[in-house]
Parts: structure tokens; sequence; C-alpha cells
């Protein structure tokens, strides 16, 4: 099976020098947006499609494109119902995301979360009878990064990743509605991107303890209805292959390559192989550099092993007598 995922993130607010939308060669790049992430992959899986048939399929291949994984994996999660319900599941999945066409076995789960602080409104000049939704806010945010300065001099640690241990991050942020009120709400999403062995919810637990032991007895001291509220906005399993696999042996050959490689960036590869039982390898052309940047491009020299790949599949799943 040959997964990608058909969906761009925005360009609004970024700086382009060509129309993203229009691919544009220049000095041996393309540029546009998705040419790295990862309409490429898509593209000459695509246009292999009749050289497979020409040559004469001896093992089917499986075309799986999905929408929406940019927002957090969603369009796949109905393919997979899919491939669950199927007589004969594929017997691995090649996901195409860009790797530099380096075989990788392994990258991170990931579990994003919305919180709500709930405060208690009062005029500013008596603000020791509010509960100050900003303020507790910030006091979370501030010990979700106590945690991951913990955690990056702590560990767990795998070396193979490019950041080699488990992260949290605070991305948005808002709440209050004038200087001289004491803020009512406040909204604020964070994230974990964990190693794969481990579990997005031991990260939250101790984040949830701290609000139940230290932050919200200090506001319930001046209102009951004050506190926290979270809920999980999207979650990705990590994917984590066993270097030996056959499956990894298969690709690694195709690919012309004896190591292998994890990242830190999630994709869909964690739900085939968890949630569908597909053994699954992430490898494709481009660098993640390049993904969400203004003017991404992709080198053609990436294209052209990506192409020297799918030759390789040919060989092996097409009639060559």
């Amino acid at each position: 099976m040959l997964s990608g995922h058909t969906d761009v993130v925005p360009v609004d607010g970024q700086d382009w020098n060509s129309n993203p939308f229009t691919l544009v060669e220049k000095n041996g790049r393309l540029y546009g947006r998705g040419t790295c992430d990862m309409k490429s992959f898509v593209a000459v899986a695509l246009a292999y499609a009749p050289k497979f048939l020409e040559r004469g399929l001896e093992t089917p291949i499986h075309l799986a494109f999905s929408y929406d994984e940019e927002i957090g994996c969603i369009g796949v999660r109905r393919l997979i119902d899919v491939i669950n319900g199927m007589a004969i599941k594929p017997k691995l999945c090649i996901v195409g995301e860009p790797t530099d066409m380096r075989v990788v076995v392994a990258h991170k789960g990931k579990t994003s979360y919305h919180c709500t602080v709930h405060g208690f409104e009062a005029h500013s000049s008596l603000a020791p009878h509010g509960v100050n939704a900003i303020e507790f806010a910030a006091e979370l945010i501030a010990y979700i990064k106590i945690m991951a300065r913990r955690i990056a001099k702590e560990g767990p640690f795998d070396p193979l990743f490019d950041v080699p241990h488990t992260t949290l991050h605070t991305g948005i942020v808002n709440g209050g509605t004038a200087l001289n009120i004491v803020p009512k709400e406040c909204y604020l999403e964070f994230e974990v991107r964990y190693l794969p062995d481990q579990r997005a919810e031991t990260y939250l637990d101790e984040i949830e303890a701290f609000i139940r032991d230290t932050l919200e007895p200090e506001m319930k001291l001046i209102s009951n209805a004050a506190g926290f509220e979270i809920t999980v906005k999207s979650t990705m399993p990590g994917l984590n292959m066993d270097p030996g696999d056959d499956a990894v042996n298969f690709v690694k050959a195709l690919a012309g390559q004896n190591d292998h490689a994890k990242v830190a960036f999630g994709t869909e590869a964690g739900l085939f192989q968890q949630s569908a039982g597909v053994p699954t390898v992430v490898c494709g052309p481009g660098s993640i550099n390049q993904a969400h940047k203004p003017n991404e491009f992709i080198e053609m020299s990436q294209i052209v092993k990506c192409e020297a790949f799918m030759d390789r599949l040919m060989e092996q799943v097409c009639d060559i007598s």
C-alpha cells in the first residue's frame, strides 16, 4: 500500500515569491505548496500506476490517499475502517512523507489539548476579590515549560530521534476583555509529542495533579465555580516498527539502504500500524525542513530517487518474464 495525504497547510500570512498553487520549476527545484509535503510522492505513485499495469501486476498495489491529515489525521480513520473490513489486508504500507528517501521505522506520537480556565470577574481595583483566569493559565503554562525542561534534562531518551526526548509545548493562549476587568476566562492549547514507547496520559496526569493540588484550591477560595477544564483536541499514535521486521527490510532494499532513522514529526503511519495492524514504514522524497514554509520546494534529485524506488518496487511486484 502506497499512502499519502492530499491536503496541505494554509499559505495565509506567508511571503511567497511565486503563486504557491502554481508549480514553478527553477534551478533544479519544484516550488509550490505541497511539493515537499507530500504531493510529489502522490504524483509519482499515480504516474507509476499505468506502468505497474503495463508490466503485469502479480502482487496488488493499493493507493491510500487521505484528506485532513494536517488537522489531526481525520480522513485516514475512515480508510482504516475500510481496511479492517477487508478479507485480506495489505501486506505492508509505505507512507511517503518527506524523509529524503531515508527509511524511517519510528516517529513520535502526538496528543493536543484544549484547556479552558474559568475565573471570577471583578473590577481590577478589587483584583484580590476575583480569580484571574489569565494569571492561573500563565502558572499552568510555566509548569508545562518546567516539565519540558526536566524531560529534556532527564529523559527518557532515544538518540535516533533528532529531538531525542518527549516534548511539551503551549502554542495558543487567549483571554480577557478589558484591562480594568479581572478576566473571567482564558483559553490555551498545548501538545505532548512523546516517544513511541511512552504514553501522553502519563504527562497529562502530572499536569492535572498540579492543577488539582496547587492551582484550584487557591482559585476555589474565591469561587467554587473557578477551575480548569481540559479536553483532547486531537491524538495521533506514534510509529514503532522493529528494525528487523520483514517490511522494513523490504523497504530498505527498495531504497538501496542498510540503515534506518526515526523522526520527531507525526504521520498516519502510526495509525496504519496500530489501528489497522499493517506493518508500516515511512519513506518519501523531500526534506521536512521545507514543509509548511513559504517558497516550499523539493529538489528534482529527490524525485529521481523516488522514481528509482518505484522501479525497484515494480521489479518485485510485476511479472518480469
